[in-house]
């Protein structure tokens, strides 16, 4: 079980969490060695200070959760979510650019976020799978790994859907070995993210990391 905790990023995003719901995920990402907490910016300086000293990561998300923001915008958040403590940096794509064929500017969105993360942070490229057909997935893979990405994640868990052992597939199968794959949205059991990892998952995204490791099912949407 300890081995599946460290691959998890412990997860509060909902618009209505709460000062004290953050000291109970980071209490808990202690206790269990996950590998991160995953909150939302306005949280960032909070989880640093809770687990400062500890070997949990602080995950904040950028251009979250819709990804349309400027690259401008999301640079200003990856920087400022840094300096105030953040090691991990998960940020959304601009799907609408993806499925309109504009390369060019989701590579350079992503690749934006990845300089100003650059030797500070780890990052992560969210794609909201649920939106995209296989050749958008595979061709934002493609444009990832291009930007320099450390990871590729399926999704934020607030669309219309979230990992799939497909997806999991189909972008280790794209991006090779050498980046993570985040299975993220609807994992809720240890059996879930069993398969996610099976699949070539590297790391899960989940507010149900407690259950996984104590084999439990979640009944939480992320």
């Amino acid at each position: 079980m300890s081995n599946i905790a460290k691959m998890i990023d412990h997860t509060a995003l909902k618009a209505d969490t709460t000062k004290e719901q953050i000291e109970v995920l980071c209490k808990e990402a202690k206790e269990y060695h996950f590998a991160s907490v995953c909150v939302n910016p306005t949280w960032v300086e909070t989880a640093a200070s809770l687990l400062k000293g500890s070997e949990v990561d602080v995950c904040t998300v950028i251009g979250f959760p819709l990804g349309a923001n400027t690259p401008e915008t999301k640079v200003f958040e990856t920087k400022d979510a840094i300096e105030k403590g953040a090691t991990e940096i998960d940020m959304v794509i601009n799907v609408a650019a993806l499925k309109a064929g504009n390369d060019e500017l989701v590579e350079r969105d992503i690749r934006a976020v990845v300089q100003a993360a650059q030797g500070k942070a780890l990052t992560k490229v969210i794609f909201e799978t649920c939106l995209l057909t296989d050749e958008e997935k595979e061709r934002a893979c493609r444009l990832s790994v291009k930007a320099g990405a450390d990871f590729v994640k399926t999704s934020t868990g607030f669309s219309t859907g979230g990992a799939t052992v497909e997806d999991i597939s189909l972008m280790r199968k794209t991006v090779g070995p050498s980046v993570g794959v985040k299975a993220s949205g609807g994992v809720r059991s240890l059996a879930d993210a069993q398969a996610m990892i099976e699949a070539g998952a590297t790391r899960i995204g989940a507010s149900s990391g407690v259950a996984i490791v104590n084999g439990e099912t979640s009944t939480s949407d992320y």
